[in-house]
C-alpha cells in the first residue's frame, strides 16, 4: 500500500552533522531529507512530531547471536529480532555457532529462510570457517553473506581452526571481510589448568579474567594482524576487550576492529555485584581496559560497535568459572547505554552514529543502508531524553528474560523503530507481530 509520512521537529544526526529538521518516508524508502522549515515536495499522508526527538539512522548491528536453529529453548530470531527493534538496531548479523554450524552453502540457505520467515528486523549471516571447508568459502555467494567468521580461538570442534597453514589458505582465499575471535587456546587452556590446581573445580566466576587473559587476546590478535598484512586479507578483529591490543589498528584501513558493549559497561570489579551475569568471551578486563576502550572510541583505532549479543537461560548461568555460561544479551539496551556515554562525555552523538550506523555500512558494503540519505532504505531510529525509566524484566523482549542492567536507571528511551519504511516498535509495544525485516545485500563484485 503507497504510504507516505512524514517526520518533523527533529533533531537529525548523520554523515558526521546534527541538525533540525525532518524527512519523508515514502513506501520503504527516505524520500526527502528536509531542514528546518522545509516542507515536503508532495504532502504526506501521515505526520509525526517528533519535537524533542533525536532522529538516527536504524542500528546495524554486526555482532549477534541470536541461537537459531537448534538452541531455541533460549533464543529464536523472533524473539530476539522482537529486542532489535525494542532497542533501535534495524538490521543484525548473526553468527554461525548454532547448531548445526552454518559453514556451508546450504545452512547458509536455510538460515536465510529461517529469518524471512520470523525476522521482524533485516538480517544477514556470516558463514564459519572450520579446519575443512575452504571449498565452501570459496564458491558461496559474496552478495549474500555477511563475511567469514573465523575462530582463533575460543570454540569447540572444526570451527576452532589453530592449524597456520588453514589459517593462512583462509587469509589469502577469502572474497569478504574476515571477522575473527582472538582468543589464544594454548595460553587458556593452561590458565585454566593453573586454576583448577589452586582453586579446584569449585572456582569461583570472578577468575574468568584470569583465565582468559589480557595475554590470551593480544597473542591471538597478534597473529591475526600479521597474517593479514602478509596476506592482504580485509581482517575487523571482533569485540577487542584490553588497552595492548588498541596500539594494533588505526594503521591500516583493511585491518580494523570492533569493541562492544559488555567491555565498554563492566570491569572485573563488577563480578562481585553481577556474578556470572557478565561472564563473556572475551572476558571482561580491568578498569584501565574498560577506559582505554572507551578513549579509542574517538580515535580509528575502533570502527565499530556491536553488541555481542548472547542470551542463555538464567539457569544456564548459574554456576562457576567452570559451569556457567558465557554470554550476555545486550542488544535492547545497547543504544540506551551508549547514548549515555555521549552523556558523559565519552563520545559524541556524531561519532556514535558513525560507529554503530555507518561504518557497518561502509564496511561490509551493505546496500542502501545506514544513513539518512534520500533513496536510502528508511530504517530508522527516534530516540528521547525527557524522562528517566528503570530496567525491570517485564520491559525485556528477549527470551531468556533477563539482564545485567537490570534495576539500572536509564535517561535515554528509544521512542519509534522504522524499519523498511514501517513503525515496527513505538513507545514500549512491536506494532504488528507478522511484520517482517529483509534480507541484505551486499555491494560486491
Amino acid at each position: 500500500m503507497h504510504k507516505r509520512t512524514f517526520i518533523s521537529n527533529a533533531t537529525l544526526v548523520n554523515d558526521g552533522r546534527s541538525f533540525r529538521g525532518g524527512l519523508v518516508i515514502e513506501d520503504d524508502r527516505i524520500e526527502e531529507v528536509l531542514a528546518e522549515g522545509e516542507t515536503p515536495a508532495i504532502p504526506a499522508e501521515n505526520f509525526v512530531d517528533a519535537t524533542g526527538a533525536w532522529l538516527l539512522p536504524g542500528v546495524i548491528d554486526t555482532h549477534v547471536h541470536f541461537r537459531d536453529p537448534g538452541l531455541t529453548h533460549k533464543a529464536d530470531f523472533e524473539s530476539e529480532s522482537r529486542a532489535a527493534a525494542a532497542g533501535g538496531v534495524t538490521s543484525v548479523f548473526d553468527m554461525p555457532n548454532c547448531v548445526p554450524q552454518t559453514v556451508s552453502r546450504e545452512r547458509l540457505a536455510e538460515k536465510l529462510a529461517i529469518a524471512a520467515e520470523k525476522s521482524h528486523v533485516n538480517y544477514a549471516f556470516y558463514i564459519g570457517a572450520t579446519t575443512d571447508n575452504l571449498h565452501e568459502l570459496r564458491h558461496f555467494d559474496v552478495r549474500k553473506a555477511a563475511g567469514i567468521k573465523l575462530f582463533m580461538g575460543a570454540s569447540t570442534g572444526n570451527m576452532l581452526v589453530g592449524d597456520d597453514n588453514v589459517l593462512r589458505q583462509i587469509f589469502c582465499e577469502a572474497r569478504v571481510p574476515v571477522v575473527a575471535h582472538c582468543e589464544d587456546s594454548k595460553r587458556i587452556a593452561e590458565r585454566m589448568e593453573q586454576i583448577r590446581s589452586a582453586h579446584g573445580d569449585d572456582a569461583p566466576v570472578a577468575l574468568h579474567s584470569e583465565a582468559r587473559d589480557a595475554e590470551a587476546c593480544y597473542r591471538s590478535t597478534e597473529k591475526a594482524v600479521a597474517l593479514a598484512r602478509e596476506t592482504g586479507a580485509r581482517l575487523h578483529v571482533a569485540h577487542l576487550s584490553t588497552r595492548r591490543e588498541l596500539a594494533l589498528f588505526g594503521k591500516n584501513e583493511r585491518i580494523t576492529a570492533e569493541v562492544c558493549l559488555p567491555h565498554l559497561l563492566f570491569t572485573e570489579d563488577d563480578y562481585a555485584r553481577l556474578g556470572a551475569r557478565i561472564k563473556c568471551n572475551p572476558a571482561i578486563k580491568t578498569a584501565d581496559d574498560r577506559q582505554a576502550l572507551r578513549d579509542a572510541l574517538s580515535t580509528a583505532a575502533i570502527t565499530t560497535i556491536g553488541t555481542d549479543h548472547a542470551p542463555h537461560l538464567l539457569a544456564e548461568k548459574r554456576g562457576n568459572l567452570f559451569s556457567a555460561a558465557s554470554g550476555i544479551p545486550m542488544i535492547q539496551y545497547a543504544l540506551p547505554s551508549m547514548l549515555e556515554l555521549v552523556d558523559n562525555g565519552v563520545l559524541t552523538i556524531e561519532r556514535l552514529v558513525e560507529l554503530m550506523c555507518h561504518n557497518p555500512a561502509r564496511l561490509f558494503n551493505v546496500e542502501n543502508r545506514g544513513f539518512l540519505r534520500e533513496g536510502a532504505k528508511a530504517d530508522l531510529v527516534l530516540v528521547r531524553r525527557d524522562r528517566p525509566w528503570t530496567l525491570t524484566p517485564n520491559r525485556i523482549q528477549s527470551r531468556c528474560n533477563w539482564s545485567p542492567l537490570e534495576g539500572h536507571v536509564f535517561r535515554w528511551r528509544v521512542d519509534q523503530t522504522y524499519c523498511n519504511g514501517f513503525l515496527i516498535y513505538n513507545r514500549d509495544h512491536i506494532t504488528d507481530e507478522r511484520a517482517h525485516g529483509e534480507a541484505l545485500t551486499f555491494d560486491r563484485p
